[in-house]
């Protein structure tokens, strides 16, 4: 592995990085959709954590809910205008490599959730809550998946 970095492409780092998160995405996705029933959800730390299988058709925090295919356009949009422009984004760096590779890994993961005919909506599995003291419902933090960290992680490196 340390031979191949060393003596590959900057274009066959951001590819090589862009599969592996997109394998990862896909693994975790398959284990989730195989192993817990769509809508259900299973407690991991209490009042903290849980696995959940939930779908979202809509952007982060279910935005423009209920528009998949539009979604999936925009991604390969963004994913072609990304490669286009990627000289812009330091990707002669590593940092600039990382980061597209994120983004490319994290977004074709998505992509293909909104588009398998037996799915057609992004799978989210792991959500973060709190249960207040006093009661009531519980406060969440949006359900997400790996490709949703991907992209975040290299929007964020890019900045």
């Amino acid at each position: 592995m340390r031979r191949f970095w060393h003596r590959a492409s900057s274009e066959q780092r951001i590819l090589a990085l862009g599969i592996g998160i997109f394998l990862l995405d896909q693994i975790t996705k398959l284990w989730v959709v195989r192993t817990l029933p769509f809508g259900e959800q299973r407690v991991v730390l209490d009042g903290f954590f849980k696995f959940v299988h939930w779908g979202n058709t809509g952007s982060a925090w279910s935005l423009f809910h209920g528009n998949n295919h539009w979604l999936a356009l925009v991604a390969l949009v963004a994913v072609a205008g990304l490669w286009w422009a990627r000289r812009h984004f330091e990707s002669h760096r590593v940092g600039g490599q990382w980061a597209l590779g994120f983004l490319f890994g994290g977004i074709v993961g998505n992509f293909l959730d909104r588009i398998l005919p037996g799915r057609q909506h992004v799978v989210d599995f792991l959500y973060f809550y709190v249960q207040p003291r006093s009661g009531g419902s519980e406060i969440g933090f949006p359900a997400f998946n790996v490709a949703d960290m991907a992209i975040c992680a290299g929007v964020g490196v890019l900045t």
